[in-house]
């Protein structure tokens, strides 16, 4: 990717840009933070409830722990327990996250990488 391509993808975190590639996934793991979380959010018209940063921490503390994005139905079995069968469920988890579901949106606002697959 040429530099001029990736300044064009950025998202403005605390008057920083902060390079994403051009689907909003972080090209360097380490310039996530909350903030970072939040104006993607912004920039894809959602608002972060506590529900969402449950998820978003609970992907953060899976990659940290495995060294992998959690798979969508360990989300399901995870969240399934904490919430309940239907606030923990895919159709739930996919309505949280309405731009690719949990496990696009989700890696995306969590600072992790583009899933296997993704174009």
């Amino acid at each position: 990717m040429s530099s001029s391509t990736t300044a064009a993808h950025a998202v403005l975190v605390n008057g920083r840009a902060v390079r994403t590639d051009s689907e909003g996934y972080l090209l360097d793991l380490q310039d996530w933070s909350e903030d970072f979380a939040r104006a993607l959010a912004r920039q894809e018209g959602l608002v972060l409830t506590p529900a969402h940063w449950e998820v978003i921490h609970f992907l953060r503390e899976f990659w940290q722990e495995h060294g992998v994005q959690a798979q969508v139905r360990v989300m399901i079995r995870h969240f399934s327990e904490r919430w309940g069968p239907e606030r923990g469920s895919n159709h739930h988890l996919h309505e949280m996250f309405p731009i690719g579901g949990p496990q696009k949106q989700g890696n995306r606002l969590a600072g992790l990488l583009r899933t296997k697959g993704e174009h």
